[in-house]
C-alpha cells in the first residue's frame, strides 16, 4: 500500500525529495517543512503526482 512521491518547494517551485507514504491511512496530499537548497532555508514542500 506504500507509493513514492514526490515532494515539491511551494516557493520555487524544484522538486527536491522522494519520499513513500501509506494511501489507505494518509488519503490527502503530505506537506512538510524540509530544507531546500536552491532557496537556502526551510520551507513547506507539497506532494506532487
Amino acid at each position: 500500500m506504500r507509493v513514492i512521491i514526490t515532494l515539491e518547494c511551494t516557493e520555487c517551485k524544484q522538486r527536491n525529495y522522494t519520499t513513500t507514504k501509506n494511501k489507505k491511512n494518509t488519503t490527502e496530499r503530505l506537506e512538510i517543512k524540509k530544507y531546500c537548497r536552491f532557496c537556502g532555508g526551510h520551507r513547506p514542500h507539497k506532494e506532487t503526482k
